[in-house]
């Protein structure tokens, strides 16, 4: 970790830093040079409109058709820097489909289930088997955009279901890849692996024939266009039954990066922990945005952090919507090292919609005033993660539990454990006790210096296995050096028996853990009576085996308690863990903080001092704040925020820009705050300004404000006023 002195004076960058804007053209759009730097944007498959003005950086205009350049130019005259977004799996795709592309029906090339049915997502809308031909079909709508002057392309859900494999493309696909005849996917595990295997190489093929379209059009143009892949976690793929490239993207030339598809539809799929099975949204949400940075962590490659404040199910309602929303948040604000957001993917859908759909039309509701207020408090502050003083508020070692990709290969019929306990078995009980357990990339450990942070590693290769021998020799090395590995695991997964490098040519492995710990060194002993499993010292390491499934500390109503005892005993004091009933991180002038229910007993952990709620549409003024089960928090905490004799804007439910103090004289208690504001039309904004006198006078273009209040003795300023489009002078004179 990497800590500097704080100097920032304001919330927001842009902001405390003095950088100047224009107004330009008579769109009113407005050009920030922050811009650039691409920390927040949405995508949206309407032209641009007043009601969905989110003033994010980057625009991302969904859909590759005749349209398309229209809706670009669109958001462009409004200011936004613009991107293109479009389906991989699927998508209005018919003219390839029907053979209009290239003259050869592709209908076969449509996912299909074991019964016969192809996989829709909605009428001839079906997820593709890409064949050969597919991705060059798909860089003629990319040609489009790369022509409107996008300035990346994002390739979204390399998709293939694992009920899907029986379709005729996938077959004459399966000839080709393996020199074989096609095995029906649900006959055996062997059929199964190879399968998923086949499918994770066909989007990998599909995209790097886009990626080489758009790398030979940046040469021919002399252009930079990059390249993203939006895609769910690794976890959420494996849980739905889905298989995606994931990590071996980020091995493809040509890909700069990912969006984490990480939200409230995917976090909420219940799981076991203690024997309860339930949606525990917080924590499912915290290890899927680790395991996504750990995609692209230390690769040089960037994500962004997806949040939905609605979903893709339109029966819940505004309150359901809102809770989760602000669980996904905080697990994402949660991982220090992301500052870039997708802060939502259909701002329609949200400021548009009514639900919950479930109702008669007329109970339906749109989006209440107060959630539209905080949605732009956050929006705005997520412009300012980008925070390199960060520190955790305990004194846990760091833990990783490994993970590859083959998490998603064994599914199916035939697969592993439908609620992913091989997973959560081993996480849980250290996220519940407040330790910040990752999911740490198996396919990565190659990369110099990727382990080097860990105190402790958990691996189980029940429900995966490694993708090469190549894994084995890195944490070896990162165990000999000082680190604890633990494994849990029976050797009873039915898919070591799939034909694979450890039991093919010169290796005679019953299972890829055997090689695992000849590479450690290790001779394996069986446990004395009495023994849960076997310790063993490799160099200044040690290596822990436990001979069970980790699905079994999920099932047993005490389960985390009996896998922590055992963590405690082998770790002695070469690991702290500082546990405790909540996570809490400061990000620079930010306080993140979640409370956990299912948690260690006792008083709630807290905070006190001056904050404010990001999440609290009046922005009041708290001294106090208790972590308690299942509260979120996004503070800010004032005593770094404000800075003496220089009034600010601390948070604001709209744009901010253009800030300037002018004093009066050598006067501290006389001046001018002013800056220029807009936001989305017709929402109510709130400002929190750091002042030290009471306003004379607060004007808003031409107009005199009346709606505020002051706190003398904090010196903060609340100002409210309704939200519009046009860029606004703002003046605090006091």
């Amino acid at each position: 970790m990497r800590h500097i002195k704080w100097g920032i004076g304001g919330i927001l960058s842009a902001m405390a830093l003095g950088i100047a804007v224009t107004v330009s053209g008579t769109t009113g759009a407005v050009s920030d040079p922050l811009q650039v730097q691409e920390r927040s944007v949405f995508q949206a498959a309407a032209p641009y409109a007043d009601d969905i003005n989110l003033c994010s950086d980057v625009a991302i205009v969904y859909g590759i058709d005749a349209g398309m350049p229209e809706r670009v130019k669109s958001w462009r005259d409004r200011g936004y820097r613009v991107h293109l977004m479009t389906g991989v799996s699927w998508g209005q795709y018919q003219d390839y489909l029907y053979g209009r592309f290239d003259g050869v029906n592709h209908e076969d090339e449509a996912q299909t289930e074991r019964v016969g049915n192809k996989i829709s997502h909605g009428g001839d809308v079906y997820y593709m088997s890409p064949g050969e031909n597919y991705g060059k079909f798909l860089c003629v709508g990319v040609k489009r955009a790369l022509d409107a002057g996008v300035e990346a392309i994002h390739l979204e859900e390399p998709e293939f279901w694992v009920r899907g494999g029986y379709s005729e493309g996938f077959k004459k696909e399966w000839k080709s890849y393996y020199g074989q005849d096609w095995e029906a996917p649900h006959g055996s595990v062997e059929a199964q692996w190879k399968a998923s295997k086949l499918k994770y190489y066909l989007y990998r093929r599909a995209l790097q024939q886009v990626f080489d379209f758009i790398q030979e059009y940046n040469r021919e143009q002399g252009k930079q266009v990059k390249c993203y892949v939006p895609t769910h976690s690794l976890l959420n793929y494996a849980h739905w039954g889905i298989v995606s490239p994931e990590s071996s993207l980020a091995r493809l030339k040509g890909c700069d990066g990912y969006i984490a598809q990480v939200w409230t539809g995917t976090s909420r799929t219940p799981n076991f922990y203690n024997g309860s099975f339930k949606e525990r949204t917080f924590e499912t949400a915290f290890l899927e945005y680790s395991s996504m940075y750990n995609l692209v962590r230390s690769t040089g490659r960037i994500v962004w952090y997806l949040n939905d404040p609605v979903e893709d199910n339109p029966a819940h309602d505004w309150n359901d919507y809102r809770v989760n929303w602000e669980s996904t948040l905080t697990a994402s604000l949660l991982q220090p090292e992301v500052w870039r957001y997708e802060v939502m993917p259909w701002p329609s859908r949200v400021f548009r919609g009514k639900y919950p759909s479930n109702v008669p039309e007329a109970e339906r509701k749109g989006i209440p005033a107060e959630y539209a207020t905080e949605l732009q408090v956050v929006l705005r502050a997520l412009n300012d993660m980008n925070q390199s003083d960060w520190a955790w508020d305990h004194k846990s070692s760091r833990v990783g539990q490994l993970v590859s990709d083959s998490l998603m290969f064994q599914r199916g019929e035939l697969g592993s454990d439908p609620n992913m306990g091989h997973v959560y078995g081993m996480a849980m009980p250290l996220l519940k006790r407040g330790i910040p357990v990752e999911m740490v990339q198996l396919e990565n450990v190659g990369i110099e210096d990727y382990l080097k942070d860990y105190s402790l590693l958990l691996l189980s290769y029940t429900g995966m296995k490694p993708l090469s021998p190549e894994v084995h020799a890195p944490i070896a090395k990162w165990v000999k050096k000082g680190g604890i590995l633990v494994i849990v695991d029976d050797d009873a997964d039915p898919f070591h028996a799939v034909k694979e490098w450890w039991n093919s040519g010169d290796k005679k492995y019953a299972t890829p853990r055997q090689h695992l710990m000849e590479t450690l060194g290790v001779k394996e002993k069986a446990p004395k009576e009495g023994e849960e499993g076997q310790t063993y010292r490799v160099g200044r390491g040690r290596v822990y085996v436990e001979k069970r499934s980790p699905v079994s500390i999920t099932a047993a109503e005490n389960g985390d308690e009996l896998f922590m005892e055992r963590l405690r005993a082998v770790c002695g004091k070469k690991v702290k863990f500082d546990e405790r009933s909540s996570l809490a991180l400061r990000r620079g002038p930010y306080y993140i903080a979640a409370g956990l229910d299912e948690s260690v007993d006792g008083q709630p952990w807290g905070v006190n001092g001056r904050f404010v709620n990001l999440f609290d549409p009046k922005l009041q003024l708290l001294t106090s704040v208790d972590f308690t089960p299942g509260s979120r928090y996004f503070l800010l905490n004032l005593d770094r925020a404000q800075k003496p004799g220089k009034p600010s804007v601390l948070a604001a439910a709209c744009r901010v820009l253009d800030e300037e103090f002018q004093a009066e004289g050598k006067s501290k208690e006389h001046g001018t705050l002013s800056c220029k504001v807009d936001g989305i039309a017709g929402t109510q904004a709130v400002m929190l300004c750091s002042i030290p006198a009471m306003p004379k006078e607060i004007l808003l273009g031409e107009e005199k404000l009346s709606d505020f209040n002051v706190d003398v003795i904090a010196q903060l300023l609340w100002i409210r006023f309704e939200n519009r489009v046009e860029q606004r002078q703002l003046k605090i004179i006091y």
